[in-house]
């Protein structure tokens, strides 16, 4: 019997014996016993078939009670943030996430409101989820951001890499360490190491828990924003987050 089935029947049985007790109990079952374990259970058989909604019930709050624990679980990965690149005030009252690709032309265009803000507002820390998923230089790339932040040039690299227009390539990638001002044969060793793989793979899983399958993606406190959003819509969402947390 499948856990799933297990917390249905139990549920329904719940249900079923303060229905029971509640006077729902029809003169036929007036003499049942509780140690009568099978006449217990063609009451509550009756009783569903009598009252099919139970059922609907019982899986309806099973499954709101998985995707608080998925959304919990999604949270308390994403919120392990040791290692992913970072911008903006390091101690900023209001922490953003954002799942990025470089070949993501979405999460380009959402850059500079991002940025915008982030000028404006100086009590955010925006972390970068680097999530390659449209082609192995989106790897190459995240790679190197990752191992930017090692070199506490991130911000640098990252502006170079969104304000570029063109192909990502692995020459492209270089181009913009170079301009940052990274020591870029440091830069490919890190981005082979076993540290910067564990943190995509960890961003991979972060992505997974919360249903993300594209790019950009924002969460701004529990708050999943899906596409890139304007200024505007930002800002909203982000006083709408300070509201919340009082």
């Amino acid at each position: 019997m499948s856990k799933i089935y297990h917390f249905v029947i139990l549920t329904v049985l719940s249900m079923a014996a303060m229905a029971l007790t509640q006077g729902l109990t029809s003169p036929a079952h007036a003499d049942v016993k509780d140690s009568d374990k099978a006449a217990f259970e063609a009451i509550v058989k009756d009783y569903i078939l009598a009252n099919p909604e139970v059922l609907r019930d019982a899986l309806m709050n099973l499954a709101k009670r998985e995707d608080l624990a998925r959304q919990a679980m999604a949270m308390q990965i994403l919120f392990d943030d040791a290692g992913d690149p970072s911008m903006g005030n390091p101690d900023g009252g209001l922490v953003i996430y954002e799942f990025s690709d470089y070949n993501c032309g979405y999460c380009k265009r959402v850059f500079e409101p991002i940025q915008q803000v982030l000028r404006d507002d100086g009590d955010i820390r925006l972390v970068v989820k680097e999530f390659p998923i449209l082609s192995q230089s989106s790897l190459v790339a995240a790679q190197a951001g990752i191992a930017a932040e090692k070199q506490g040039k991130f911000t640098d690299f990252h502006i170079n890499m969104m304000t570029y227009r063109g192909k990502v390539t692995t020459q492209s990638i270089m181009d913009a360490a170079n301009e940052a001002g990274i020591d870029t044969e440091q830069l490919k060793t890190d981005m082979e190491s076993d540290a910067v793989a564990t943190i995509i793979a960890r961003t991979r899983q972060a992505a997974e828990a919360l249903k993300l399958t594209g790019t950009p993606a924002l969460v701004i406190g529990e708050t999943v924003v899906r596409g890139a959003v304007d200024i505007d819509e930002f800002r909203r969402l982000i006083a709408a987050e300070r509201a919340k947390q009082g």
